[in-house]
């Protein structure tokens, strides 16, 4: 993987691990006086130490007393994380301790690392693509097997090859066909006919593939947007706090009780849901209650999944009139404990007791079925692109399809096709980061922890 421009000269230092007290800490430095910055604050232990091998050492503060003392990491450049010479201090996990030890490393001469500097690192020196470098931070935060499957994927270069391979497939397209533009008189064969239509369809088959994952991966990084909605009183706020575990919502047989929608994730059996809990819609009482209302039914409209609960009690309603929505749709028929309303026989639903806990193993089933949502169903899809990957792609994806227009044009300028090929050709280049990305960097490594 080749090494980008721009490569900063400086050594930063940060702690790895999370905030707060722990077993131990992590503390990272990178860049060119790494080792020799670890000098200063060990007495000339780590230039010592083997590359890749740890080794026990105390570090000492500038009047030579010890701060820490723990273990201490070498990683001599090329063969380091972010392809720069590295030191890792592993030492005792305390605030306080920990705020030293970063302390001793920048009076020693490091700059203090900003958020995803060390991956950016990486980035610029050709360790990951930045397909990978957003798979780092999508492994992070992964919350479901699922998503950790496709985070995983990521980060080993899946997406960063298959966008690469197509760019490369029509960078060799637009080559021949800009050779026969440049050079006539070379009797260079034009495949203007059906191989070069075939070579450029070939490349438009893998950006729609791709393009297709985006519902996934959005799914998968910020859950399945369930709403939950229905009548006041039918049991909206205790289904969610039966699927969390504990009392989220304030439970009640006042009418109204929730005026605000209510926002939580859980996993359900590997399923990311973002539940939201909405106020039962009626004919409004208050202003206020008319805003909650107003809410559900903004809800509604963005919604993945709709769970629509009633009283299986009581006898059934008039259909609910919903706002239009794509959102699958289940019926969940609560307070089967109490006996079913011979009007609901017959009528397809999940039929449930939130005041005993039966039936939410079926619940689980059918919000599986509706949604596709499985390992079995997703078969070999191992990659999840997100929005910025989506942007590039549909920006490569119309490139492709003017240029595809053009091609069966025979009275068409063939440059206009060429033009059409090299917008196609830098927008698949910046997704793995093979244009010039300075801009597009800032935005994606902001969003890392400090210290990754």
């Amino acid at each position: 993987m080749e090494a980008r421009s721009a490569i900063p000269r400086t050594t930063i230092a940060a702690v790895a691990t999370p905030l707060g007290a722990g077993a131990v800490s992590l503390v990272r430095l990178s860049g060119p006086d790494a080792i020799a910055i670890a000098d200063l604050a060990t007495a000339g232990k780590a230039s010592s130490v083997m590359p890749r091998t740890t080794r026990y050492c105390e570090l000492i503060d500038a009047s030579g007393q010890v701060l820490d003392d723990g273990l201490m990491t070498v990683f001599r450049a090329p063969h380091s994380y972010t392809g720069e010479d590295s030191v890792e201090f592993t030492g005792h996990g305390g605030i306080l301790i920990t705020r030293e030890v970063l302390g001793r490393f920048l009076a020693c001469g490091a700059a203090a690392a900003g958020p995803g500097e060390f991956t950016q690192r990486a980035f610029l020196n050709g360790k990951l693509d930045l397909t990978q470098a957003e798979g780092v931070m999508d492994l992070i935060s992964a919350q479901t097997r699922l998503s950790l499957r496709a985070a995983r994927s990521q980060l080993e270069g899946t997406l960063g090859r298959r966008t690469t391979e197509a760019r490369d497939e029509l960078l060799e397209t637009l080559a021949h066909l800009e050779a026969w533009i440049d050079f006539p008189e070379e009797g260079i064969d034009p495949q203007t006919g059906s191989l070069l239509r075939a070579r450029v369809t070939a490349v438009l088959k893998v950006v729609d593939s791709l393009l297709a994952t985006a519902d996934q991966g959005r799914i998968l990084r910020e859950g399945v947007r369930t709403v939950i909605f229905g009548e006041p009183n039918v049991g909206k706020s205790s289904l969610l706090n039966c699927l969390l575990g504990f009392e989220r919502a304030i439970v009640s047989d006042i009418a109204g009780t929730t005026r605000d929608t209510i926002e939580e994730i859980i996993n359900l059996n590997g399923i990311p849901l973002r539940l939201v809990d909405t106020a039962g819609v009626r004919e409004a009482a208050d202003r206020i209650e008319a805003e909650g209302i107003q809410r559900t039914v903004r809800q509604i409209e963005a919604a993945d999944l709709l769970l629509e609960i009633a009283d299986a009690s009581q006898a059934r309603p008039s259909a609910a009139v919903l706002p239009a929505t794509d959102a699958k749709h289940l019926l969940v028929l609560n307070k089967t404990d109490l006996g079913e309303h011979a009007s609901w026989a017959g009528l397809p639903a999940i039929r449930l007791s939130c005041a005993s806990g039966d039936g939410f193993e079926n619940l689980s089933t059918a919000i599986r079925h509706a949604l596709h949502f499985s390992e079995s169903d997703w078969g070999e899809h191992a990659v999840a692109i997100n929005a910025r990957h989506q942007a590039s792609l549909a920006l490569a994806r119309t490139g492709l399809l003017a240029a595809l227009e053009l091609l069966d044009d025979q009275n068409s300028d063939a440059e206009l096709a060429a033009i059409d090929l090299r917008e196609a050709l830098d927008a698949l280049g910046e997704i793995p980061g093979r244009v010039d990305t300075e801009d597009l960097l800032g935005v994606i490594f902001s969003s890392f922890c400090i210290g990754k």
